[in-house]
């Protein structure tokens, strides 16, 4: 108290490193759950199939350059059509729907169909149509706000009705009701039957511009040929995406191993990713937690420069106050008695900075997450108990450590010497 601020420049080490341990956790925690949340909204219990592009072989490459040979590319010998069938089909449904890759819940398809969704000379441009089954509702996190979706009868009937996004829907109907009205995909005309609630990101997209038909009426009415923009290529693809749902979270990994299996033997091109988002979030929170451990690695540097700091004060207040340690010697205080004087004060001062740490790393990742809401590309952080409770006892720790030194060395001071000291 003689020496306030000194005593607080002393504490200073200590308070930036605690400070810095908490608000680096709270931004590791923040980072971890907006990925986990991402990755999750895929689905845990969910495996996700892909049709993807495969890259091009050489051979490939010389037939686009004009070169002879039989070439996937070519789609009949009138048509100067560049037509690359890949991807899921129909083949690969049943080959995954036996009792070898069991158990599963229900496996929904999903093809994708038209290029211009449009409604009275407006269109849709960031609307995508998909031909699925009634089973999407509960693979994919979705509500009907109004009307209802789509029912086997539907599909039965290969009726020329969509469930519509409520983004798609307002593009759609600016002025009017959705609900029972129609639309047009590539000419032809649906209706909607249901609206959904606007929801977020689902199975790495935003589902709200999404338009679903049944799947009988998407292959009925656009066939697998898919026109690509220009006019000039197509893409021949049966299934674009195919969602395989498993009743529990622990059967994910191995039903996906399965699924790896059969998909490889008939896809040596590999033009059909796997996705297991249970994978993914383990894998994401493994690299959260080394990065958050490196970083706190990191700010415990300061730590260390802190407790430095206490050091050399400590070994500068012995050297001030030799005289009042005689005085005490000849007064009948043992070498227990300095040394615990000398501790106390250590302690005292790395006890306050580790308190005003933890209170400016709140403070800290309090102004991150204010930051965050006006700035969507800043991650809202999360304090963690365990950053507060590491970071404090580090701090009474490394103050105790810094401190035993010069306490030693106080008490181990000639009680005549000091006596005479000046």
């Amino acid at each position: 108290m003689l020496h306030k601020l000194r005593s607080l420049l002393t504490a200073l080490g200590i308070i930036i490193g605690v400070g810095a341990v908490v608000a680096i956790a709270a931004y590791g925690e923040g980072s971890k759950q907006a990925a986990l949340a991402d990755i999750k909204e895929l689905g845990a219990n969910n495996i996700i199939l892909r049709s993807v592009r495969p890259p091009k072989s050489d051979e490939q490459e010389e037939e686009d350059d004009g070169g002879g040979g039989r070439g996937r590319r070519s789609y009949g010998e009138e048509s100067q059509l560049s037509v690359t069938p890949y991807g899921l089909t129909r083949l690969d449904l049943r080959r995954l729907d036996t009792d070898s890759i069991q158990p599963i819940d229900e496996m929904v398809p999903l093809k994708k169909v038209g290029n211009f969704v449009y409604k009275n000379g407006i269109t849709a441009q960031a609307a995508v149509v998909y031909g699925t089954t009634p089973a999407i509702g509960d693979a994919i996190p979705m509500t009907v706000a109004r009307g209802r979706h789509l029912t086997q009868q539907d599909r039965e009937q290969v009726a020329p009705v969509a469930v519509v996004g409520a983004d798609a829907a307002q593009d759609l109907f600016r002025l009017e009701d959705p609900l029972g009205n129609s639309f047009s995909i590539d000419g032809q005309r649906f209706t909607v039957i249901g609206v959904l609630e606007p929801v977020g990101l689902a199975t790495g997209r935003d589902i709200n511009f999404d338009i679903y038909i049944p799947i009988e009426t998407a292959r009925a009415r656009f066939g697998d040929q898919r026109l690509l923009p220009g006019g000039s290529a197509a893409e021949l693809i049966e299934i674009n995406e195919l969602i395989i749902r498993v009743p529990e979270p622990s059967q994910v990994e191995l039903i996906a191993d399965k699924v790896r299996r059969v998909i490889t033997v008939g896809h040596p091109e590999d033009d059909v990713q796997v996705i297991v988002p249970l994978e993914l979030i383990k894998q994401e929170a493994r690299t959260q937690l080394l990065f958050t451990i490196m970083m706190i690695v990191i700010a415990s540097l300061s730590l260390v420069v802190g407790g430095i700091g206490i050091m050399n004060i400590m070994l500068a207040s012995v050297t001030e106050r030799i005289r009042e340690i005689g005085v005490r010697r000849a007064m009948g205080a043992t070498r227990k008695h300095i040394i615990a004087q000398f501790i106390v004060e250590t302690t005292t001062l790395s006890v306050i900075g580790g308190v005003l740490g933890v209170l400016t790393g709140l403070a800290l990742a309090g102004t991150a997450a204010i930051l965050a809401n006006f700035f969507p590309g800043i991650e809202k952080p999360i304090p963690v108990a365990w950053s507060m409770i590491v970071g404090f006892v580090a701090a009474v720790v490394v103050g105790l450590l810094a401190g035993l030194y010069p306490a030693i060395r106080a008490a181990w001071q000639d009680p005549i010497v000091a006596l005479r000291h000046d």
